[in-house]
């Protein structure tokens, strides 16, 4: 069993494992086709993707993949910590170009569902991070898209100073509704 609960950006989830311990340690479900179409969440997952990122304070985003490969993602944090933020893109939306954060762990075990429409970036808070994600579509060059994590249009919060960004992410342009 896993624990969903969506954030107050509509489709967005953070989902918790139900843990069951013992003297050996614990086991939790990480994956369910079933729970996830019980939700009407994407199950169809098509590639997994690791990031290993050296340094604390690093930066990452905000990226995203537009149609005809728009991609929902489900990340977690395998080694280290870091903060990971979603901001809403979906010009028709209530919540459009709000932020939500969370601190994902090694030790809290817990993933962010991305749905369609969403940029997605993380900033690792720990020295030595390795990020997990899988996404609902191949990666496709020509339908890569990102904003700037610092773009004032969205405000976002990173709780340490950047200490390492990408040239490519400190130069995505300013978020424009098209």
């Amino acid at each position: 069993m896993m624990i969903f609960e969506e954030s107050h950006l509509k489709g967005a989830y953070v989902i918790k494992p139900h843990i069951i311990g013992d003297d050996r340690g614990f086991f939790a479900r990480a994956w369910c086709k079933r729970e996830f179409e019980k939700h009407g969440l994407e199950s169809a997952l098509v590639q997994s993707n690791l990031s290993f990122n050296k340094f604390k304070g690093t930066l990452r985003g905000m990226h995203r993949q537009v149609a005809p490969a728009e991609e929902v993602k489900l990340v977690r944090c395998t080694k280290g910590a870091i903060f990971d933020v979603i901001v809403d893109l979906r010009p028709d939306s209530p919540t459009h170009k709000q932020w939500f954060g969370v601190e994902l762990t090694e030790s809290n075990h817990v993933m962010l569902y991305v749905p369609k429409g969403f940029a997605h970036g993380y900033q690792t808070l720990e020295e030595n991070c390795e990020v997990f994600y899988q996404v609902s579509e191949f990666y496709t060059p020509e339908c890569e898209r990102g904003t700037r994590f610092n773009d004032p249009a969205f405000g976002i919060e990173w709780p340490l100073p950047i200490s390492t960004v990408s040239p490519k992410d400190q130069n995505w342009p300013d978020y424009t509704a098209s």
